[in-house]
């Protein structure tokens, strides 16, 4: 697995784009919760050790590094709701997250680093999709630990509202024991109903109230 660096921010800086933010979500797999951006421009002299991946990292690694970034870098954070992922669906509302993640950077940044394949279409600033970015660009490993600390830190707090469904673990995601409890306990407000193991509930008429 290779290890993210800062090549590409320097040959964008080479260029004149000297405020590069990278830009990751998590929470596109969840059965239930929002979907999470997360846009990090990071200052070239203050870059934090070990950014990678959030996924190689572990929970205590990310939030030590977490702590870094809020202290060396540009941070914003966004999300697109339950509401929103079941009416336009979670590729849109993934894109809409990261949209409002670059929008709340102030002043904006001159150029994005956009984890994956596909650039947001609602973007106006310059950007360039990076193909398993995370492992490629620190600045796009910085945004992927962000965007999951938070979202970690969302479902925890919403398993305390909804105990049984194991948020606090599986952070929405369709494990087997979030699919059981989904069928014993019903579907909750947080539930995203469009996709299909809520869906198949849904149509069983089973749901818990807010």
């Amino acid at each position: 697995m290779s290890t993210p660096d800062y090549h590409l921010e320097e040959e964008l800086h080479a260029q004149g784009f000297l405020r590069v933010a990278g830009v990751d979500e998590v929470g596109r797999g969840p059965i239930a919760g929002p979907v999470t951006a997360a846009a990090v421009i990071l200052s070239p002299g203050a870059i934090p050790e070990g950014l990678n991946d959030s996924k190689q990292l572990t929970a205590r690694r990310r939030e030590a590094l977490e702590q870094a970034l809020i202290t060396a870098a540009e941070v914003s954070i966004a999300h697109a709701s339950v509401e929103e992922i079941d009416e336009i669906n979670i590729l849109r509302a993934s894109h809409l997250a990261m949209e409002r993640a670059v929008a709340a950077l102030d002043p904006p940044p001159d150029f994005l680093l956009i984890d994956g394949n596909m650039i947001p279409r609602g973007l106006t600033i310059p950007a360039r999709a990076v193909v398993k970015g995370d492992a490629t660009s620190v600045s796009i490993s910085a945004a992927s630990i962000m965007a999951k600390t938070c979202r970690d830190r969302l479902m925890v707090d919403l398993a305390q509202h909804y105990p049984g469904y194991g948020w606090e673990t599986n952070a929405g995601y369709p494990s087997k024991s979030h699919k059981n409890a989904l069928r014993d306990l019903g579907i909750t407000p947080h539930h995203r109903r469009s996709f299909k193991p809520v869906h198949n509930i849904l149509y069983q008429g089973k749901s818990v109230s807010s």
